[in-house]
């Protein structure tokens, strides 16, 4: 923020590099909002000017067992995957964090990289390694390779949140006599909650939006949304793709209040905390 006692100059500067920011904000925004209207548009065909409103493309979606069944398998895997990365997730970075022990930056390193490493080489390893133990072609194999994706923002997240954790406070419950469980569920997990929720938000993200490992590992009848809308635009552009991307696109507005929320709720725990 500009003081009082700013020179021309200074608010010049403030001034361009202000609408630089709004333009560059705009370049990125733009394409995606321009979605939204599309998928009200009473015509057959994604182009402007709208024909009318209509809300037939949300109505096919409802009425179609494809995309029903598209729906069905993504909020089935994501929200078990999203659990299953949680909780792994959780569990590597308190372990991470309480111990000390000889290469464990190579153990977070290890935890990580499915983050790193490009996603065709992650589908591919997964695909011969599935095909052994007959995972292919089914939920489990999905759910696990879903959380194999996710489980490095929750191991991020929840690193970042220990690293500003008061040991004492778990030090004290100790001292009191509780045991080791009670002291991570009644005293530490309330307090990284926040990094926890938020990794699972991004591990949810990850799942839901998925679609090279997903056209590795699935059958046609476990399609999930991602896959589907992939396999439209590839055979025919359909308003219907313009319906799903603004549901997806309200859902991510979501999680990202959300993150904020547990943003601001972490920050104020850290207070409480010094």
């Amino acid at each position: 923020m500009l003081q009082p006692y700013a020179s021309k100059a200074e608010k010049l500067a403030r001034f361009g590099l202000v609408s630089i920011c709004v333009l560059v904000l705009l370049f990125l925004m733009i394409p995606v909002l321009v979605i939204i209207p599309l998928s009200f548009n009473s015509s057959s065909f994604l182009t402007y000017p709208m024909d009318g409103f209509s809300l037939r493309w949300y109505n096919e979606l409802m009425t179609s067992a494809e995309w029903r069944q598209a729906f069905k398998n993504s909020f089935i895997i994501a929200p078990v995957a999203t659990a299953l990365a949680m909780i792994l997730g959780t569990l590597a970075s308190v372990g991470l964090c309480r111990g000390n022990f000889r290469f464990k930056g190579l153990v977070m390193a290890f935890l990580i990289a499915p983050m790193i490493v490009p996603l065709v080489i992650v589908a591919v390893g997964l695909y011969f390694f599935f095909a052994k133990l007959q995972l292919l072609n089914s939920y489990i194999g999905l759910v696990v390779a879903h959380a194999i994706l996710g489980m490095p923002f929750v191991v991020i997240t929840v690193n970042a949140t220990l690293q500003g954790f008061n040991t004492n406070l778990s030090r004290a419950a100790a001292s009191l006599g509780a045991p080791p469980l009670t002291v991570f569920f009644k005293v530490v997990l309330p307090l990284i909650a926040p990094g926890v929720i938020s990794g699972g938000l991004f591990a949810f993200a990850t799942s839901f939006d998925e679609v090279v490992v997903t056209l590795f590992l699935a059958s046609p009848s476990q399609r999930t949304l991602p896959l589907h809308m992939f396999s439209g635009i590839r055979e025919n552009i359909s308003p219907n793709i313009a319906a799903v991307a603004t549901i997806m696109i309200v859902l991510s507005v979501l999680m990202l209040l959300t993150l904020e929320v547990l943003r601001r709720r972490n920050k104020k725990l850290k207070i409480k905390q010094q």
